[in-house]
């Protein structure tokens, strides 16, 4: 398998990201100069050509219109004094034209410069008794090339040959494309270069990023140092991950305290228990108080540590909860709360609720609203008023006659496995109110506890409130009260 991988990685190297996008822009770039100096090369030459061309024919048009309208010889095509103007003048005005005279049988009357070559077919037109019959054709004088039209001036008096050089215009179009390659060769070498700068520039903090990854997947840190500079998507993705990376870390601490706390716990029923069943062994000698009691006692300590790896398992699946958001109001789940909590409890249950819609998970409302019912229950065993759940909008709260809270407590009372002094003769395992607290949390709110006027506690939690732009909803339902007896 490893040499597999040697192998696949002779075959297809890896390549740094800030690689492929310089490879990239310089590639997207080449082609794009290449194209474009393809295109503009191609239209310029073309507009060249077909220019000189239409000068060229416009030559043996206006020499065509010469002859035809009138009859001209030899001689009158001859160069003659700059200071008279003649038909030749008009044939050399619009271009460089080489022009050369054909007489009878197409003798050379007057050599062109340079001398122009005399064909079979000059010397047909130079015998043609029509006017203006004209011959083209490309020839090569000397290492240059010219195209060259002969007229016939008619009656076998011979013919004007007119030639133009047009190897010049291919040669400074064969300069164009060279000048074209060079330059393009010039923009691709630049566009590389500005493209391996801005690809450092953008790849750089990606690679920053990837490296701490990896030392994170390595070391198994999590308070790493995350650059997180920028305000674009990699500056985003910095904060994004280091904040992934600071919950990952609480996540973990909490995790840890967990262990630490639920161990401890754990400890004190298991050595009970522990104990009790060392004094199995001679339970048949004790007496039957004694059997009485440490059955009782292995009894109550069995029911106290279900009810505590309970309420762990309720506590660590609650920040995971998978549970959907659901439209509810919370009268609704609070008279569920109320009717199960009067179940257990026996107790006078009153239900003061409005009927705000919100979205929760109603199970784990429903859950917090029990531990607090329990909870007022447990600390108010003796109480004759009842217990009140009040509910307005997104806030909740249940109201006891019990004895309060001490002003010691009041900043503790939800932390995992805390129990007041005057709660530790009482069952539970510290862990109700810290579950109340998770829910809140779950939900985007908070909880809350404070002492009740006249006495008693008030202890409760709240729900994230409405999203920016929306409104509380209310049920289709008058407000309610419900005592539950």
């Amino acid at each position: 398998m490893d040499s597999t991988r040697q192998r696949l990685a002779i075959l297809h190297p890896r390549r740094s990201l800030g690689t492929v996008f310089a490879l990239s822009f310089a590639c997207v770039t080449a082609a794009t100069t290449l194209l474009g100096g393809f295109v503009s090369y191609s239209v310029a030459a073309r507009m060249v050509r077909v220019d000189q061309d239409d000068v060229f024919r416009g030559v043996v048009g206006d020499l065509h219109q010469q002859v035809v309208q009138q009859p001209l010889s030899p001689p009158d095509y001859f160069s003659v004094s700059p200071d008279r103007d003649s038909p030749r003048d008009d044939l050399s005005r619009r271009i460089r034209t080489d022009v050369q005279v054909l007489g009878a049988a197409g003798r050379v009357e007057e050599h062109g410069y340079p001398a122009l070559k005399v064909r079979a077919a000059d010397r047909a037109a130079a015998s043609h008794s029509r006017a203006g019959h004209t011959v083209y054709y490309r020839t090569e004088i000397e290492g240059d090339r010219y195209r060259v039209a002969t007229v016939a001036l008619g009656g076998g008096r011979g013919a004007v040959q007119v030639a133009q050089q047009y190897s010049d215009t291919e040669d400074l179009l064969r300069e164009l494309k060279e000048r074209t390659v060079e330059l393009s060769a010039v923009v691709i070498v630049v566009a590389g270069l500005a493209g391996w700068w801005l690809a450092r520039r953008i790849a750089g903090r990606l690679v920053r990023l990837t490296r701490v990854a990896e030392d994170v997947a390595r070391t198994g840190r999590l308070d790493t140092e995350v650059p997180v500079a920028g305000q674009d998507e990699v500056g985003r993705l910095g904060r994004a991950f280091d904040g992934m990376l600071g919950r990952l870390a609480a996540s973990e601490e909490i995790q840890r305290r967990l262990v630490q706390d639920a161990g401890h716990e754990l400890r004190t029923p298991l050595t009970s228990l522990q104990a009790n069943a060392a004094l199995l062994d001679r339970i048949d000698r004790l007496p039957p108080q004694a059997k009485a009691d440490l059955i009782a006692d292995m009894k109550s300590e069995t029911r106290e540590l279900v009810n505590l790896v309970n309420e762990l398992v309720e506590l660590a699946a609650g920040d995971r909860d998978a549970e959907q958001l659901t439209e509810v109001t919370l009268g609704a789940v609070a008279e569920d709360a109320a009717a199960l909590a009067r179940r257990r409890t026996g107790r006078e249950i009153v239900v003061d609720a409005d009927d705000t819609v919100v979205r929760v998970r109603p199970s784990a409302v429903q859950r917090a609203l029990s531990n607090l019912l329990e909870n007022a229950a447990k600390f108010d065993r003796d109480g004759s008023e009842p217990i009140e759940v009040v509910i307005r909008g997104t806030r909740v709260e249940v109201r006891d006659r019990g004895p309060g809270l001490a002003d010691a407590d009041l900043p503790r009372v939800f932390d995992r496995f805390y129990r007041a002094d005057s709660a530790r003769s009482l069952p539970g395992s510290g862990l109700g109110l810290a579950i109340v607290h998770a829910v809140a949390l779950t939900h985007g709110g908070t909880a809350f506890a404070r002492n009740r006027p006249g006495g008693g506690a008030v202890i409760g939690f709240t729900t994230a409130p409405p999203a920016f732009g929306e409104h509380p909803r209310t049920a289709p339902t008058a407000h309610s009260a419900t005592t539950c007896r």
